[in-house]
């Protein structure tokens, strides 16, 4: 008798049935490569990794590639299989060079992320290119890989956690219904002074340190908290605005962000003097049926309800991201992060993008957004080094958790975002693919559960909060010139191209 499993078994009819063998115990285990691994830090979240393939390796693969050649290689001269080895060797070197050294390097990589604990936040340094693998000795490749920071994370469950909190009553209702209806209104003149919500319309002109840096004729702001510009911010834009009459200026101070066109000013204050042409009020339109129907109501009371929902929605979120900042500052607080410039300058365009992600699915108006989308840009790099920090807090605790995401997840968060966009899901999912946003939104998902499951298990303090700041944004620039994107990458340095070199054996051919 043989240890076989049998094939075949008979049923309780007679009928032979087929019993499956499990043939996965009998399957070779994969050979490892023969090679050394030197990790070195090289500087913030970086490492230089110089991998050494053995000659037996590389020999042993070679005499296994010319061996199938031997019998499928069709030399004239010969019958088929029949050329000498040297000849065949001498005739296809360069292609079997070239395919075991796209062979061996995809497994030597896949075998240092098995073997080795790098987790990389970008594609290695590497140009296949320009490696070769030698005529004799090792096959030896090196480059540098940006990873995540390595810390230590202390207790993160039982934090107290200050949490703003806030009762929205009818009259908060109002003023963000009025906000709501403005899109739709018309401005009129009004008699008397500038007060906040209402409009001035103005010359501008923007000097730093005594020169003109910019100039916009009839610029219409409205008078709120804080005003953005293309490139800058103002705050405090109503107080100091408020009370003006036509035929009076008044100066304010604007806050350059990182998009200014000229480099000297980024993060600088120019000076802007307005004169104000008109002062005008906002006169809304005519409240009826189907003028509320194109905001899902069907009377007053009902838009009101979903104002308010909204408005809870949106404080949920700033609950939400006062305690990631609080989380941050408890859990990293040891931790001495040093982000280098280059990885905040690749990584600013999709920091970017989750927060103003985030912010939709919190109901914030376009506008809105545009405006707080703005103010984040003001130090672009500073921003985007806390929100990594942020995100590689969360993503460790996902790991410690074994927080997963499944596809379900994913679809049922565009489903979310779909239906509150009026959207299509499919037509919303193929958007986020073209924009790259796909791993954006998987990775915030992921960042949601692990700060979920840390305010489950948090204390908190209710900390009542007054009235939140109102925004605007006015489509000028304030200082002129080509506005630069801060959150796009760095441009990638040019190398120059290596020609491979040839082997003796091509050399030779060549000669022939």
């Amino acid at each position: 008798m043989t240890d076989e499993p049998e094939a075949t078994t008979a049923d309780q009819t007679g009928t032979a049935t087929e019993t499956p063998v499990d043939t996965s115990a009998e399957e070779p285990k994969k050979e490892k490569l023969a090679q050394t691994v030197d990790i070195q830090d090289v500087g913030p979240c970086k490492k230089h990794i110089k991998v050494t393939v053995a000659r037996t390796a590389i020999d042993k693969q070679l005499d296994e590639k010319y061996k199938q050649l031997m019998g499928e290689a069709q030399i004239p001269g010969f019958r088929p299989g029949k050329a000498p080895r040297q000849i065949v060797v001498r005739k296809y070197r360069k292609e079997v060079f070239n395919e075991l050294k796209s062979e061996l390097l995809l497994t030597s990589l896949e075998q240092l992320a098995e073997d080795h604990e790098v987790a990389p936040l970008s594609p290695p340094d590497l140009n296949p290119s320009t490696l070769q693998i030698p005529e004799q000795g090792d096959f030896i490749y090196e480059f540098d890989v940006e990873v995540r920071p390595e810390f230590d994370l202390p207790n993160y469950k039982g934090l107290q956690i200050k949490r703003p909190v806030r009762t929205f009553n009818d009259e908060d209702v109002k003023d963000e219904e009025q906000r709501l209806f403005a899109r739709f209104g018309q401005l009129v003149p009004k008699d008397g002074p500038a007060q906040k919500g209402d409009y001035v319309i103005a010359d501008m002109t923007t000097k730093w340190q005594g020169q003109l840096v910019g100039e916009a004729k009839e610029l219409t702001l409205r008078l709120d908290d804080t005003i953005t510009f293309r490139d800058g911010v103002v705050p405090q834009f109503a107080e100091k605005v408020s009370g003006a009459k036509a035929g009076e200026s008044r100066v304010v101070e604007i806050q350059m962000t990182d998009s200014v066109a000229q480099n000297a000013l980024k993060g600088q204050t120019v000076q802007a003097n307005l004169e104000i042409k008109d002062v005008k009020k906002m006169r809304l339109p005519e409240i009826n049926e189907e003028f509320l129907q194109q905001f899902g109501a069907q009377s007053q009371d009902q838009l009101r309800e979903l104002i308010r929902l909204n408005l809870d929605r949106r404080l949920e979120y700033e609950q939400r991201q006062s305690a990631r900042e609080q989380v941050l500052d408890k859990i990293a607080a040891s931790a001495n992060w040093q982000l280098p410039e280059d990885l905040l300058q690749r990584q600013a365009r999709k920091s970017l993008a989750r927060r103003v992600m985030e912010m939709r699915e919190s109901g914030i108006s376009e506008e809105e957004i545009q405006s707080r989308e703005r103010m984040l840009q003001r130090n672009v790099l500073q921003t985007t080094a806390k929100s990594l920090k942020e995100h590689f807090v969360l993503q460790k605790i996902a790991e410690v958790e074994k927080i997963e995401l499944d596809e379900d997840d994913l679809n049922a968060e565009i489903e979310r975002i779909a239906d509150q966009y009026g959207e299509s899901p499919r037509r919303l999912r193929a958007q986020m693919e073209r924009e790259d946003l796909l791993e954006t939104l998987a990775a915030q998902l992921i960042e949601r559960k692990a700060l979920d499951l840390i305010l489950e298990s948090a204390t908190y303090e209710d900390m009542p909060i007054g009235k939140e700041a109102t925004l605007s944004s006015a489509e000028a620039q304030a200082v002129e010139g080509q506005m630069q994107d801060p959150t796009a990458p760095p441009p990638a340095p040019e190398k120059e191209k290596e020609e491979e070199p040839k082997t003796s054996d091509e050399s030779a051919e060549k000669s022939e």
